[in-house]
């Protein structure tokens, strides 16, 4: 089932279910989808398209959600953690750290890395991999990490 058909369904069954706040974002998150694929001048995103964007939706979140904590608006931090819930159900399984150290390690070898100078070319041969399934910051933390 394509991401926009569970949408569908999902927002069906939250109408159903009088649940308010995951409706609304479910129609954010697919206005967004079509909004971008709009943008992109296509008829239907491609599942790795559709990833981009839900990664961009939980960045956006996270981030809005981390300034209101530092804020002190907590009635607002509760409700974005309701919306990063509803968000997470559409996101592919997030990796472990273990696994991305594996991963970052892989990559070390494969680019040839051998200081922090190397950080870009081993951040470009990861992100693909790891692309919806690890938070950049976290990879960032664990290249810089492998790099020193």
């Amino acid at each position: 089932m394509s991401l926009l058909e569970r949408l569908n369904n999902d927002m069906k069954q939250a109408m159903k279910n009088k649940e308010k706040d995951k409706l609304s974002v479910i129609r954010m998150i697919k206005a967004t989808l079509q909004n971008e694929a709009i943008k992109l001048g296509k008829q239907e995103l491609t599942e790795e398209e559709e990833l981009t964007v839900l990664s961009r939706e939980m960045k956006q979140r996270k981030d809005s959600l981390h300034e209101f904590d530092k804020a002190g608006r907590i009635d607002l931090v509760e409700k974005l953690q309701q919306e990063i819930s509803v968000v997470e159900i559409y996101m592919p399984k997030q990796l472990s750290e273990e696994e991305i150290a594996d991963i970052v390690k892989q990559a070390i070898v494969e680019v040839d890395a051998t200081s922090k100078a190397d950080m870009g070319k081993v951040m470009s041969a990861i992100m693909p991999k790891v692309k919806g399934k690890a938070d950049g910051s976290l990879v960032n933390k664990l290249v810089q990490q492998h790099l020193s």
